[in-house]
């Protein structure tokens, strides 16, 4: 059976988070427009700088912070944001665009979607920001978790 373009591309955000760095949770994002591949991005440290696993573990997860909350004490860039930063060096416009990824996205990610002009978001994981799925649906970005398909 042929996949939709839903399956399809979420089967390669499930490549594109085993790029992650992250210590507590791989992440994935594509961004598509017309069916076509823009960018992708995953979560982890700044290009050249050196990731959780090189400094002997992750601030967060030594200071007890819960999932979802003190988002500026985390080394990694959110593989969304790598995403919009990839088409932004690339020169690729995200107007328009979808992102798939594999957690509902967090706040921080939702504002830079919306500014960014992407118009619906496909994922597959719950993740505790009730923030952010209020602000992208006021924006009017359609979401879709695939699961509940």
């Amino acid at each position: 059976m042929r996949a939709s373009w839903d399956e399809y591309f979420m089967e390669i955000v499930e490549v594109v988070k085993t790029r992650s760095t992250c210590l507590r949770r791989q992440v994935g994002a594509v961004i598509v427009k017309d069916n076509r591949i823009i960018t992708t991005g995953y979560n982890g440290a700044p290009s050249h700088l050196k990731h959780c696993t090189e400094l002997g573990g992750c601030e967060r997860q030594r200071l007890g912070v819960p999932s979802g909350q003190r988002h500026e004490l985390c080394r990694a860039l959110h593989a969304e944001q790598n995403a919009i930063i990839q088409a932004a060096k690339l020169g690729n416009t995200t107007e328009g665009a979808t992102l798939y990824v594999n957690i509902q996205p967090c706040v921080i990610c939702a504002k830079m979607l919306i500014n960014a002009g992407i118009v619906r978001v496909v994922y597959k994981g719950e993740y505790p920001d009730p923030m952010a799925s209020a602000m992208l649906e006021e924006a009017g970005i359609e979401t879709v978790n695939i699961n509940e398909k």
